[in-house]
């Protein structure tokens, strides 16, 4: 099968039928409910074959039990004393009461503790509580007892030869102590599966290369890929690179077959040039699905190795009987791990005896529309926080390499094929990528980019509180807060007309109700171009003279607000902007597109400049301020941000990124809604460092005049 849509369900049973046919999972695996792994008959053999091994028990935890743990001892293995007290014989008790003691000669009434074993020719044992010393030794007894009360009789908990742990069995923490309990020392598990990793491709290279060349990748999939086989219970035994070579891909294939029992080839499974994965699989065995129904990671192949190619050429039957699956799983970051999660996954937790690991569903509400391609199953990662009472969910970026996405989302959405999307506002099921208590102490930020954030969103963490953003804009992040989609908006747009930020913008987009504009930062925005500035570009007017190409941002962007103001003050034509529509979403890809030569410069913050080790023409300082509803100022998260921002240990860490001044960080304005006269800017002064001054009215006057270039006006 070549490239086929192969819908996901139909892959996953042609796969199944496929493993269970070359005998993968073992003979007896077809007639064994795969959900009740302690019915099977203890005397069968182990997963896959003979893959079993031996180990202490302390290496033991989490392991699933080949063969069931049988007691080498009874436990306890003689009658313990199970109180403090006296042993005494019980029959010597009878009538015994609190309101008529019974009195005991000295050798009728021996001394224990806990654990002791029980005397010769005693039965029981009366509680200290119980007992009342008298002279010569005597003692007094206020209750009677029965034979063996408060005794723990031979083999009370187990009995040699008994099963303790039975096959099948995932070993926890009290699992262990039973065996130890029972005289066991060491347990019989099932072998990890054993996977073999190899990528592909001329361009990788390692992630400890410390200045990759043009055109080469960092083999960020051997860790992705690695870290996958070790979350689903599998070890990896092999882990190898190699070139774009069909022969070279089939000889760490065919010595992967010998290693391991599962192999995992990354990239090179579509149909291009040098793709080889389906074609060096189709060597070993069966190709059974090339290409299914998802997105990403269509381009997936899925066979079985059932005889070992020799390098000469010729094949020979496999040794061992078993076929061993082969994985051939799409180089695109994203597509990786979506296919690692639907295919990898479940196979190693079959292998390795495993239950599956129950999926956290929740519902949530999108806050913007979510187009998806009729066709295939699309898997779609976003960040999702309870605002307002309601669980809500931005999407990501999406894209098969947009890596980021995978470790920023909180939660995965799935378009089923035959869906075009959903609307913003539709409730959809989502599965949590985090624990749910988290997402429920999430705080989301929506809009503007800024490298800050992730630094807030650290300090924040330290104490259990989440901050992830979803950059879409300063105007989009405006709109969501007024539909209640996030709790935090960054901005920093400008008004061109009058020369300030943020509140005529508020009173636009935001909600209709006062809003807090917190201070994260003054911020100084320039021309980014490369080391040693090559072409010379000392302003706005530059960029157009030299045609350099340029990367921009998208149209709400305040950087591109900014951008498009500057050009009209200098009489600048957009179209006069080589690269004008080309556009990117956030300040350090803007950096990264200038730095590795796609781009001659474009407009963003010092940092991205410092953070690329590129020149920096300086233009204009702005206030960056993060937007919320002023009833929100009294949540403590909310308020733990704010205190944070107004640390002289943060504004210094945020400020040595380079091109920030945080002197007046988490100074609070608030800025009325829309009047009757609404080019009059109102805002209030509130909460300042220390907390005590209530809102004052006052007139705003400019935030920010444009300097020349070089220059810097704040106010």
């Amino acid at each position: 099968m070549f490239l086929h849509d192969v819908p996901l369900e139909t892959a996953r049973a042609r796969f199944d039928a496929a493993l269970r046919d070359a005998g993968v999972f073992g003979a007896r695996d077809a007639a064994v409910n795969e959900d009740d792994f302690d019915a099977r008959d203890a005397t069968e053999t182990p997963a896959f074959g003979d893959a079993a091994e031996r180990l202490a028990l302390d290496d033991a935890l989490d392991r699933v039990t080949a063969r069931p743990v049988i007691a080498r001892l009874s436990s306890p293995h003689y009658h313990a004393c199970a109180m403090d007290g006296i042993a005494v014989v019980a029959a010597r008790t009878r009538g015994a009461r609190e309101t008529a003691p019974l009195e005991l000669a000295a050798e009728e009434a021996v001394v224990v503790d806990t654990g002791d074993p029980l005397p010769d020719g005693f039965d029981a044992v009366i509680p200290i509580e119980h007992v009342e010393p008298r002279a010569d030794g005597r003692v007094a007894i206020r209750a009677a007892v029965a034979p063996f009360e408060h005794v723990r009789a031979i083999g009370e908990d187990v009995v040699a030869s008994e099963v303790v742990v039975p096959a099948m069995r995932r070993l926890g923490a009290a699992d262990l102590a039973a065996c130890a309990a029972a005289g066991v020392a060491q347990v019989d598990v099932v072998r990890r599966p054993r996977v073999a990793v190899i990528t592909t491709g001329d361009e990788l290279v390692d992630v400890t290369t410390g200045a990759p060349e043009p055109g080469a990748i960092l083999d960020s999939n051997a860790v992705l890929l690695r870290a996958c086989v070790r979350s689903y219970g599998g070890e990896v035994v092999q882990s190898v690179r190699v070139c774009d070579d069909e022969n070279a891909i089939a000889d760490a294939v065919r010595e992967a077959i010998s290693a391991g029992d599962v192999v995992v080839v990354n990239a090179g499974s579509s149909a291009g040039r040098d793709d080889y994965t389906a074609r060096v699989f189709a060597g070993f065995g069966n190709v059974v699905v090339h290409g299914v129904a998802i997105r990403p990671g269509h381009p997936l192949v899925l066979a079985v190795a059932t005889r070992v190619r020799a390098s000469a050429g010729g094949a020979v039957l496999s040794g061992s009987g078993r076929g061993v699956p082969l994985l051939g799983i799409p180089g695109y970051p994203v597509s990786a791990a979506i296919c690692a999660d639907l295919f990898l996954r479940p196979l190693l937790e079959r292998l390795g005896r495993r239950d599956a690991a129950e999926p956290r569903e929740i519902e949530v509400e999108l806050t913007r529309k979510l187009f998806s391609p009729l066709g295939e199953d699309e898997y779609v990662r976003a960040v999702a926080a309870r605002v307002d009472g309601r669980l809500v969910a931005t999407p990501l970026r999406r894209g098969a390499g947009v890596i980021t996405s995978l470790s920023r989302a909180n939660v995965l959405l799935t378009v089923p094929r035959f869906s075009e999307g959903a609307r913003a506002g539709t409730r959809v099921t989502a599965r949590a990528l985090r624990p749910l208590a988290r997402i429920e102490r999430t705080l989301l930020a929506v809009g503007s980019h800024d490298v800050a954030l992730d630094l807030l969103a650290g300090r924040l963490a330290a104490e259990d509180i989440d901050l992830v953003s979803a950059h879409v804009g300063s105007i989009a992040g405006l709109v969501a807060l007024r539909e209640r989609s996030a709790h935090l908006a960054g901005t920093h747009v400008l008004d061109p007309d009058t020369g300030t930020y943020n509140d005529t913008a508020v009173r636009r987009y935001g909600p209709r109700e006062p809003v807090a504009l917190v201070r994260l930062a003054e911020r100084e925005q320039g021309l980014l171009v490369a080391r040693g500035n090559p072409l010379g570009i000392a302003s706005l007017a530059d960029v157009a003279r030299t045609r350099a190409r340029y990367i921009n941002r998208q149209p709400d962007a305040g950087t591109r607000i900014l951008f498009d103001t500057l050009l009209a003050r200098e009489g600048i034509a957009a179209g006069t902007i080589t690269g004008y529509e080309r556009v990117e979403f956030s300040h350090l890809a803007v950096g990264q597109l200038v730095a590795n030569g796609s781009a001659d410069t474009g407009l963003a913050i010092r940092a991205a400049a410092r953070a690329f080790g590129l020149d920096f023409v300086p233009i204009a300082w702005e206030p960056y301020d993060l937007a919320l509803p002023v009833p929100a100022l009294d949540e403590p998260r909310i308020a733990r941000l704010i205190a944070i921002l107004r640390e002289p240990a943060f504004r210094a860490e945020v400020e040595a990124l380079g091109g920030y001044d945080c002197a007046h960080g988490g100074d609070v304005r608030i800025v009325e809604p829309r009047t009757d006269a609404p080019d009059v800017h109102v805002a209030a002064t509130a909460r300042m460092a220390s907390g005590d001054a209530p809102p004052v009215r006052e007139d705003v006057g400019p935030a920010l005049s444009m300097p020349h270039a070089g220059g810097r006006t704040k106010r």
